[in-house]
């Protein structure tokens, strides 16, 4: 009988007995007052909810704890720009799968143009291996478009075997690229990989078995794609996009 690889984390646990004041940030974030346990999905996981919900708390406490950048990049980055991660991380503990996945990443939309920045200065230094950037397709993230950078991320960075975890990918991708995304994500997934994904995007929500966590009343729960609220909004305004307008516009 074949081994099941994945998922390379099975899950998180938060230490809800070491947290003091569930009143003091980051413990007050609805995302965070009611979580106990997250269960990952062996391919692609989602969170979903509004903005100030702690989407991105949650996804970047999961990375540092696992030794990835609080900034992003892989386990290989130790650059500081701004140190403004919370602790939360010290008050989760994961569960592992039995393999450790070859490939990892931490995508942090907000502060990619630091490690393309990061890049940069390490490729500006002598030594025996090639350029940081020919791993991305060998042109300097800064003289890509935003859009471009992160899709070289994607299709050249990201090599298989490998836990991703991306905060809001969608932030400089086109509608487009966004489904192209979807077939990128498709491909590394078969080739033994694992998403952990925070989106607003209703078309990466798309992708067909993820599980996806949209938070209801301060508690995450699993819901199916088309009852999420990105979903409906979407539908409902692209339906009868006048109307919404109308309506919108009047209030």
């Amino acid at each position: 009988m074949a081994l099941t690889i994945k998922p390379y984390l099975q899950s998180v646990t938060l230490l809800r007995d070491k947290i003091e004041n569930f009143d003091e940030y980051p413990f007050c974030l609805p995302i965070i007052r009611q979580l106990n346990k997250i269960e990952f999905h062996p391919d692609v996981t989602f969170f979903v909810g509004e903005n100030g919900s702690g989407k991105s708390t949650l996804i970047e406490a999961i990375a540092i704890l696992l030794k990835f950048n609080p900034e992003g990049g892989s386990r290989n980055f130790r650059f500081t720009t701004e140190t403004s991660h919370s602790p939360l991380h010290s008050f989760m503990r994961p569960t592992k799968g039995h393999k450790a996945y070859r490939d990892g990443y931490f995508l942090r939309a907000e502060s990619f143009y630091n490690v393309a920045s990061n890049i940069d200065a390490l490729d500006r230094e002598p030594g025996p291996g090639p350029p940081v950037k020919s791993y991305y397709g060998g042109t300097s993230l800064h003289q890509q478009s935003h859009g471009e950078s992160f899709w070289s991320l994607i299709t050249k960075r990201f090599g298989g075997k490998g836990l991703y975890i991306l905060d809001e990918p969608e932030a400089a991708l086109s509608p487009t690229r966004q489904m192209a995304a979807l077939v990128r994500i498709n491909e590394l997934v078969k080739m033994e990989s694992q998403f952990i994904i925070a989106t607003h995007s209703p078309i990466l929500l798309a992708y067909p078995n993820a599980c996806i966590y949209e938070l209801h009343d301060e508690q995450l729960v699993k819901t199916p794609y088309e009852e999420t609220e990105h979903y409906k909004v979407t539908r409902r305004f692209l339906a009868n996009y006048r109307k919404e307008l109308d309506n919108l516009l009047e209030e």
